[in-house]
């Protein structure tokens, strides 16, 4: 059975950071895409973040911000957050299945529940 657990989330003020984790298990992890993607009350679900064994890709929006990062050994994705924004409020999701790198949320297969990121002003 696939699990992915987050954590991390909180409140935080703007321009400081937080450190986003998820932990993997039911598939072989080392072989898939992970990535970060995030959905603001009334929005779609968007793109942040996806690493591979080899390629890294981010999201404009998050580009010089956040850095995207994997521990294989740990079954674990990581996603550092600096220079945080109001507009980084939203639900950050951990996800994976896919071989190939996509930003597109209906190529991956598993998801977590989610953790809440609040950035104040």
């Amino acid at each position: 059975q696939v699990h992915l657990v987050e954590s991390g989330g909180g409140l935080v003020q703007a321009g400081g950071s937080l450190t986003l984790s998820c932990v993997a298990s039911g598939f072989t992890f080392s072989r898939n895409v992970m990535g970060w993607f995030r959905q603001a009350p009334g929005k779609e679900r968007e793109f942040v973040a996806a690493v591979t064994w080899s390629l890294i890709d981010y999201d404009i929006s998050a580009k010089g911000r956040f850095t995207i990062s994997r521990d294989n050994a740990k079954n674990a994705v990581y996603l550092q957050m600096n220079s945080l924004k109001p507009e980084d409020t939203a639900v950050y999701y951990c996800a994976g299945g896919p071989y190939i790198m996509t930003r597109n949320a209906n190529d991956y297969a598993y998801w977590g529940q989610g953790t809440q990121v609040t950035v104040s002003s």
